[in-house]
C-alpha cells in the first residue's frame, strides 16, 4: 500500500465569498483593460463611424406571390380576416416590402366576395389612387 500524501504547509482555506470577490475584482480589472487598450489603438476593424441605414430594395409581385400569402375569399369571418392580415404582414416585413407596393399585392390575394368588395372600394378613386391607402 503506498503511503498517504501530507501537506507540510498550511494553506488558508478560502470562503466562497472571497472566491466571488477575487473573481470579481479579476473580470473588473480584465475589463478596465481591454477597454484602456481599445481606446488607444488605431483598430481599422472597430466601426466607429456612422452606420447607413438599408434601402428597401424593390420588391416584386413575383417575389410577393412566391411567399404564398393566404387568398381571402371575404366568407372567411372575423378570425380569417385576422389570420389573413397577420400573414400578409408577417410576409412583408420577411421582405421589407416598400410601403407603396403593400396596398398593391395585398389586393392581388382577395377573391370572390371580397375582391368584388376591393372593386367597388376601388372604383371611385381611380386603381392608383386606391393603392395609396394606408
Amino acid at each position: 500500500m503506498a503511503p498517504k500524501r501530507t501537506s507540510t504547509s498550511a494553506a488558508p482555506t478560502m470562503t466562497q465569498a472571497t472566491i466571488r470577490k477575487l473573481v470579481t475584482d479579476s473580470v473588473a480589472a480584465t475589463l478596465q483593460a481591454q477597454s484602456a487598450t481599445m481606446a488607444n489603438t488605431d483598430n481599422t476593424n472597430r466601426n466607429t463611424g456612422q452606420r447607413e441605414t438599408p434601402v428597401a430594395r424593390k420588391y416584386s409581385y413575383k417575389e410577393f406571390m412566391s411567399c404564398q400569402p393566404f387568398n381571402f375569399k371575404g366568407t372567411e369571418g372575423t378570425v380569417g380576416l385576422i389570420r389573413w392580415f397577420e400573414r400578409t404582414e408577417l410576409e412583408f416585413s420577411r421582405s421589407n416590402c416598400t410601403e407603396d407596393c403593400k396596398v398593391k399585392f395585398s389586393t392581388g390575394t382577395l377573391t370572390e366576395e371580397a375582391l368584388s368588395w376591393w372593386n367597388s372600394f376601388a372604383q371611385p378613386y381611380g386603381i392608383e389612387e386606391a393603392y395609396k391607402t394606408t
